[in-house]
């Protein structure tokens, strides 16, 4: 897995590519608090177009971040999605909680 991230305005876009999985998660979560505390970020963007696969522990840590942006007053997108790993997002019920967006921009505008 690797991870990019980027600050626009008061939100954290953080590019992930590969898995999100058990040998994963534990990471991205560290890295992406990390990258939160460090940028003073309010809101948090997670682009998703290039993860293959994703599994519990990954729905998990990415739950975990929409507890804590949330807890602080912001909001959390997602962008592009793939479709199978986007059935999976549903199933779990974080669709029901999350915006999903094509674009980057278009959750730029929304979440801030």
């Amino acid at each position: 897995m690797l991870l990019e991230t980027q600050k626009v305005d008061n939100s954290l876009i953080v590019k992930i590519k590969g898995e999100l999985d058990l040998l994963t998660a534990e990471t991205f979560r560290n890295l992406v608090e990390r990258a939160i505390t460090a940028e003073k970020a309010q809101h948090l963007i997670l682009d998703l177009e290039h993860v293959d696969f994703i599994d519990s522990s990954g729905l998990g840590v990415i739950l975990g971040r929409y507890r804590r942006i949330r807890e602080q007053g912001g909001n959390m997108a997602i962008v592009g999605v793939k479709p199978h790993v986007k059935r999976v997002l549903e199933l779990a019920g974080i669709l029901g909680i999350v915006k999903v967006y094509h674009q980057t921009e278009q959750a730029l505008q929304e979440v801030n």
